[in-house]
């Protein structure tokens, strides 16, 4: 099995010119939030540090019950039963995992995104599966995937699947027995409404039957728990049942006191409302300055980024940026269709942001 370079490795040149800018790098080309952890959430871990037995790898009840109202409250879905919830360490290892817990293997397809992040190609190749990125279902023709992979709002370019886009999916891959798998992390960073980005679990999408359908979740980004790894997945408890009796034989479980913490994540909407608006200034202030520069803005209606453009080269592009002391994220690292673009986080302090937007303006 051959897994390709890390992609942010070829970095390295681009991120020493950034750094050697007088004013210093301002580096937002990943995206790790900055921010502070809520308190209620350290107080939730701190309270649980006395962590002697082994936590349950499908999580306990009360977590899984929470999360279960978490869907209900924040995205739609009233049908989540806490049997087909299980917490995971962080999402990227249930991503990456996958299609091996699911026991696809050699002749397998797993489909994804054209322009998505790597980690779908990659879990695909652990399994020993085919990846197949595409710009469409039609491009599956007769040969359908086992698993498909969505990702709305989208890393890298922030697009957005509506529900009517969700309800079709859904019955194309009830209709060729494929497994649908919707990576939703971003979704209560919409840009365009108060509301959360809509899900694959929606009762509108599901009519109330998850079958075959696997959202995937993560409190990285909303309550800045990317050091703690918490996330979970929900849908189908057929193949949540199936992804906990794997991972009770591997170990793969979350610490006690980060399934308490999550729990007290889950249950807390207001930090994560104010999370928003600390990125919606940031978002505000790099976006003015970046279209006042003759840089063009393409989807980016939630999430932490900018999909952003000047029609040449993404490399080109990060290079001169790189020349402003702005280290940002080549398009081509999430496939070969985005290699005019490039991918500006929003994760960086008040302070680094207004840095980059003088920089830009100058």
């Amino acid at each position: 099995m051959k897994l390709p370079d890390f992609p942010w490795d070829s970095l390295a040149e681009a991120k020493a010119t950034a750094a050697a800018h007088p004013g210093g790098i301002v580096d937002l080309s990943v995206g790790t939030p900055v921010d502070p952890t809520p308190e209620l959430i350290q107080r939730a871990l701190q309270g649980a540090s006395d962590a002697h037995g082994y936590p349950q790898v499908w999580g306990t009840p009360d977590l899984r019950e929470a999360i279960a109202a978490w869907f209900a409250r924040r995205r739609g879905a009233t049908y989540v039963d806490p049997d087909g919830v299980l917490p995971t360490i962080g999402s990227k290892e249930l991503v990456a995992w996958l299609p091996t817990l699911l026991g696809l293997g050699p002749g397998d397809e797993v489909g994804f995104p054209a322009v998505a992040y790597p980690t779908y190609d990659v879990g695909a190749r652990l399994a020993g599966a085919t990846p197949r990125p595409a710009q469409g279902l039609l491009e599956y023709g007769p040969k359908a995937p086992k698993l498909l992979w969505l990702n709305t709002p989208s890393n890298p370019t922030g697009a957005v699947l509506g529900l009517e886009h969700l309800k079709k999916v859904v019955a194309w891959a009830r209709q060729h027995g494929v497994i649908v798998a919707s990576d939703e992390c971003y979704a209560e960073l919409s840009w365009t409404s108060d509301e959360p980005t809509p899900s694959l679990l929606d009762d509108r999408v599901t009519g109330g039957d998850p079958t075959g359908l696997l959202a995937v979740y993560s409190m990285s980004k909303q309550s800045n728990l990317a050091g703690y790894r918490a996330a979970f997945v929900a849908g189908d408890p057929a193949l949540v049942k199936q992804l906990v009796e794997i991972r009770k034989h591997a170990g793969m479980m979350v610490p006690w006191p980060v399934q308490r913490a999550l729990l007290a994540a889950v249950g807390d909407d207001e930090h994560v409302a104010v999370q928003k608006s600390r990125y919606a200034d940031r978002r505000t202030t790099l976006r003015t300055a970046l279209e006042a520069a003759g840089w063009r803005i393409e989807h980016s209606d939630a999430g932490l980024y900018l999909w952003t453009t000047r029609e040449e080269p993404c490399r080109d592009s990060v290079a001169a940026l790189a020349q402003q002391g702005i280290l940002v994220a080549p398009g081509d690292f999430y496939g070969a269709a985005g290699q005019r673009h490039v991918r500006i986080a929003l994760t960086a302090s008040d302070e680094r942001i207004a840095a980059a937007a003088e920089r830009l303006r100058a």
